[in-house]
């Protein structure tokens, strides 16, 4: 595909991901080497909402209107030609945790900080379904010669549950629900892999031997060298992930066995989210340059539970 005409909303962010497109126009998003969720108005204004300290992550709006951040508890960040790059977990690292915030009053508190005795190691990005509860994947923290072996979750957004449902994932990042909620679609980083998981209800996965034996199907992917971050789905169902090396937004049609590219202008592409009237406008984060953009989407984007409804 070739490169869309992009409109930049914002420059200056700290590594943004997590981009969520409100009713008001305005984009809500982490910025990750600044340790705050913050606010974009459209004339590109950036607030502070909420300092959250560690590394906030992923982020989506609950069925309580308040959004749930991954807090990945930080990284070491290095700075090379003007842009911004994350390294290995630092020497202050303050564990992974989800974590509630009330966008009116910037208040927060950690809802989820282990699951089974378990510390969460790298909570990265979350996605809710239609009954409230929400997936997500710990994404793992970097050493010098180690990496954690980490997976996907699903919990309730009172605090009252949380369980293991995918183990073990290679770096598992974006993460998302078809049209019908009837599949689950999880990124792999370091692998440039997606995978599609069949539900038969919330929190449910159906463990049939495909790919994998839990039920694990891999779609297809572009050609060359990639890793993936988040993703996002359109309202045809093909999964739109942010794309890092190729920089850009891999499109994957999960029916049709097919994989497209669409090129940015920044090689950490990280995020992509819908919105505007018919959620015909996407914003993707650069975070390397520490820019929002938008751009034209033909087919919409899929409303998100208690956000686009």
């Amino acid at each position: 595909m070739h490169a869309p005409e992009i409109t930049e909303i914002t420059s200056g962010l700290r590594f943004p991901e997590g981009p969520i497109a409100m009713a008001d126009g305005s984009i809500v998003l982490v910025e990750i080497a600044r340790g705050t969720l913050s606010r974009v108005s459209p004339d590109g204004t950036i607030s502070v909402i909420a300092d959250l300290g560690g590394g906030p992550n992923g982020a989506a709006i609950g069925p309580d209107g308040h959004c749930y951040v991954c807090n990945n508890g930080g990284f070491v960040w290095h700075e090379r030609g003007g842009r911004l790059y994350p390294g290995e977990s630092p020497p202050d690292y303050s564990g992974g945790r989800i974590e509630r915030v009330d966008l009116a009053s910037g208040a927060f508190e950690t809802l989820y900080d282990q699951c089974d005795g378990r510390p969460l190691r790298g909570p990265n990005d979350i996605v809710f379904d239609a009954s409230g509860g929400f997936w997500f994947t710990d994404h793992g923290k970097t050493g010098p010669r180690e990496r954690d072996r980490t997976g996907v979750f699903y919990a309730r957004a009172d605090g009252s549950h949380i369980e293991e449902k995918i183990f073990p994932l290679d770096g598992p990042n974006g993460i998302g629900l078809s049209p019908d909620e009837d599949a689950l679609y999880v990124a792999e980083t370091l692998t440039g892999r997606l995978w599609e998981w069949r539900l038969s209800g919330p929190g449910a996965i159906i463990a049939e031997r495909r790919d994998r034996p839990d039920g694990g199907r891999l779609l297809a992917v572009p050609p060359g060298y990639l890793l993936y971050d988040s993703l996002a789905v359109d309202a045809r169902g093909r999964v739109c992930v942010a794309t890092i090396i190729q920089g850009g937004i891999s499109i994957i049609d999960p029916v049709a066995g097919t994989a497209d590219h669409l090129p940015l202008p920044d090689l950490l592409t990280t995020n992509i989210c819908f919105g505007g009237p018919d959620l015909r406008t996407a914003y993707a984060t650069l975070s390397s340059t520490g820019k929002l953009v938008s751009f034209p989407w033909p087919e919409g984007g899929l409303p998100l539970n208690f956000l686009n409804k």
